[in-house]
This record gives structure tokens, C-alpha cells and sequence, in this order.
């Protein structure tokens, strides 16, 4: 049985079309994202559970946006990837998966990535060439990852991305239909309401600023959350576990 080096500390990247964290995870509480996500053991199991359906062990797993699921590592080392519903949608992280089954709204198997991931972690400066290597993950199968999505939904996505207290109305405005249409299409669309995905990009904000340097505190901030209990108290719902685990000992 593959048994992990000890890593530098976690590794997180955040850029406009995904999200990575790379580090060890214990328990997860029940919670959802605004974007689809996979998750690749460096060899070992995990457990994975999908609302209120059974706890399966797999070494890979594929959760769609707006799926409750808990998680229990045990403190191992695992990767967790999420990309923008602009860019790709749950379908582009298949090819990374064999022996597939489906678990609810999600797909649990075996991880085509482990090489990569056991490098993510373990090599001190893997944050320098993630970005790289994300590139290629995500074309693995061909162009299977890439996706078009209405395109008022799509500018509304880019309007948050510029302004994450864009409120409904006014991206509705903007992109020429009323908050009920827009509302209707985005959830069809990102697979998450417009609210919740105005949440993620708060969050990945944050968690950017916490990247470049800024603690805690400065992040909230940063990202427009009241103060640093708000910030730790979103970020728990939708990662299921406290920042101040997650986010300490970042590599930059």
C-alpha cells in the first residue's frame, strides 16, 4: 500500500476556470459547491457519501454542482479539483475515472491521476507548474472538457466574476431577461442558483487572497465578507470543514 510523504503543506490555486486544493482532509461535513468537483486519493481509499445514501470507499470520486456529500479521509492527503461552469461542466472529469459506478448524483471508481497527485503533493514546488498540469487534466480524453453554455448565463457568470456583489436584478438587466428567466437558466445551466454561485466566487476570492499572502481576517475582507467569523462560518458550509485547518501552512 502506497503510504504519502509528508508535503510542504497544502497546496491551493485558484485561476478563472478551476480550483485546486492538494493536502490532507479528515472529516467533511454535509456541504455542496457551486462548481462540479473530482477527488483523487494519492493511492489509498476514502469514503464518500451522497446525501443520505450509503458511505462508499473509492479512490476517485466526481460530485456535480449543488450535490450534498460528506466526506471521511482519516487525515490522508487527497486532491480535490473544481472547475467553473463556463469552462466545463461534471462530464469532463469521467475520463480521469475507471471503473465507474454511480452513487446518486455522483460517480465513485478507481483515479487515472494518482502519479500526478502524489507529485502535487509532495514535490515542495509544485504550485510553480500546477496550472500546467491542470491544462492537461483537463484535456485528457480530448476536448471533452470544454463546454458551451448559454451565453447569457455565461456573461452573467463573467459580470460575478468582475463583481461577486452583483445582485440578480441588476445581472439580469444586463443580460436582457427578467431575474425569474435568468434565475430559471442559470441554476439549468451552473447546476447551483445564482445566489450560491455569487457565494463560490466569493469564496474563491478569498481563498485567492489567502494564496497571495493575506491572512485570514485580510481575506475575509478582501472578498467583501463582514468580518473573519463570517468568512469561517461560509466557508465551513461549503467545504464542510473550518478554514482555519484547510488554509494554514498554504504554498506559495
Amino acid at each position: 500500500m502506497y503510504e504519502p510523504a509528508a508535503g510542504p503543506g497544502p497546496l491551493w490555486r485558484v485561476d478563472a476556470a478551476r480550483t485546486l486544493f492538494v493536502g490532507p482532509l479528515d472529516y467533511n461535513a454535509p456541504h455542496q459547491h457551486g462548481a462540479p468537483v473530482f477527488l483523487s486519493s494519492l493511492g489509498g481509499p476514502f469514503g464518500v457519501r451522497i446525501a443520505d445514501g450509503p458511505w462508499r470507499a473509492c479512490e476517485a470520486a466526481m460530485v456535480p454542482a449543488g450535490v450534498v456529500h460528506e466526506l471521511r479521509v482519516g487525515m490522508d492527503p487527497i486532491a480535490v479539483l473544481y472547475v467553473e461552469p463556463s469552462v466545463a461542466g461534471a462530464d469532463a472529469f469521467r475520463p480521469l475515472m475507471r471503473d465507474v459506478e454511480e452513487t446518486g448524483a455522483a460517480l465513485v471508481g478507481r483515479s487515472n491521476v494518482i502519479s500526478l497527485v502524489r507529485r502535487l503533493h509532495e514535490d515542495r514546488d509544485s504550485a510553480a507548474w500546477a496550472g500546467e498540469a491542470l491544462d492537461d487534466v483537463l484535456d485528457f480524453g480530448g476536448r471533452r472538457a470544454r463546454r458551451s453554455i448559454d451565453p447569457r448565463v455565461a456573461a452573467a457568470i463573467g459580470l460575478l466574476e468582475a463583481n461577486d456583489r452583483l445582485s440578480l436584478a441588476d445581472a439580469a438587466l444586463a443580460v436582457s431577461l427578467s431575474p425569474s428567466r435568468l434565475q430559471h437558466l442559470f441554476a439549468e445551466e451552473a447546476g447551483v442558483p445564482f445566489r450560491r454561485y455569487r457565494a463560490w466566487t466569493r469564496m474563491r476570492r478569498a481563498i485567492g487572497a489567502v494564496i497571495g499572502g493575506a491572512n485570514l481576517t485580510e481575506a475575509a475582507h478582501a472578498a467583501g465578507f463582514s468580518d473573519q467569523p463570517h468568512f469561517a462560518h461560509d466557508f465551513r458550509r461549503t467545504f464542510g470543514a473550518p478554514a482555519s485547518f484547510s488554509l494554514t501552512g498554504v504554498r506559495r
